[in-house]
């Protein structure tokens, strides 16, 4: 197990609505954000771009020139830090997300590995949500793969279950990708993975042994356990105000930093130590 952690922030995602949480949505205002999660030790940050007109900073965006802008915006507050860029779409259109990936070339991209039911019931009975289908199927992936290789971009494969985590081989042993390869165990959605570190072991023997993998872990004051066993079991970490908005206390964040200072307290307190932007590409074997 190497004792370098890389930690990454999850800006902003795109359900969580800049009128009732605190996340950026500016390029002037993820760049702030990604500075503030930069100092505090996280080396790289995983991106959203949300809709720039008036009142509309809860709809994504998939405009290629505001990606590259948004980059532009952060790399020049956090000199050295490592971009990942999203590019999950539900639905068959899902072009905006290649064109940006292959407009901007990120080091990092999300590969959304299999598909999932969107679900979560009230304790009324009722659907938190209209329930819908992630949909990745494979011809899906091959298209996100083909642009990431194409863009030199390191695909993360994001692991909404354990089926998800096995598919992620079977697509290097059919020729889809044959590059260095990267997991994400996306834990802590209702109808996907739990986020319950005693599952833990469990993925790590089903993902491939030549591989790096880290936690997103969705919830509130729950997830810090299992972010904990996770720099135990020597995994990269993750937050952000995509994943949550609460420290290990319960209390409410208004800024990723909050959020990345306490997981790096929490990689150290495990006998980590924090990967700078540099480490971290040599970790993960990009250019």
């Amino acid at each position: 197990m190497s004792d370098k952690v890389i930690i990454t922030c999850a800006l902003n995602g795109v359900l969580t609505d800049p009128k009732q949480h605190a996340v950026p949505v500016t390029p002037a205002e993820m760049a702030a954000e990604a500075r503030r999660a930069f100092e505090a030790g996280a080396a790289m940050m995983h991106i959203h771009l949300r809709n720039q007109g008036e009142g509309k900073g809860h709809l994504p965006s998939w405009d290629p020139a505001l990606s590259a802008e948004v980059q532009a915006a952060i790399r020049a507050a956090c000199p050295g830090v490592i971009i990942n860029h999203t590019s999950g779409v539900v639905g068959p259109n899902y072009q905006g997300a290649l064109d940006c990936i292959a407009a901007t070339k990120p080091e990092v991209a999300a590969c959304n590995a299999g598909s999932l039911n969107y679900l979560k019931v009230k304790s009324d009975g009722s659907w938190a949500w209209p329930p819908h289908l992630f949909d990745n199927p494979v011809e899906k992936v091959k298209a996100y793969l083909d642009v990431m290789i194409a863009s030199r971009s390191l695909p993360e494969f994001e692991c909404f279950d354990t089926g998800i985590v096995r598919c992620v081989e079977m697509f290097r042993r059919a020729g889809l990708y044959g590059g260095p390869l990267q997991y994400n165990f996306v834990m802590g959605v209702e109808s996907g993975m739990p986020a319950d570190p005693d599952l833990l072991p469990i993925l790590l023997k089903l993902k491939a042994p030549d591989s790096n993998w880290q936690v997103t872990a969705i919830g509130r004051a729950s997830i810090w356990p299992l972010h904990r066993r996770c720099a135990e079991l020597g995994g990269h970490l993750r937050t952000g105000l995509e994943d949550t908005f609460y420290k290990s206390d319960g209390e409410k964040v208004t800024s990723n930093g909050q959020l990345i200072a306490e997981i790096a307290a929490t990689a150290r307190a495990a006998g980590r130590t924090i990967a700078s932007p540099a480490e971290a590409r040599a970790i993960l074997k990009i250019a």
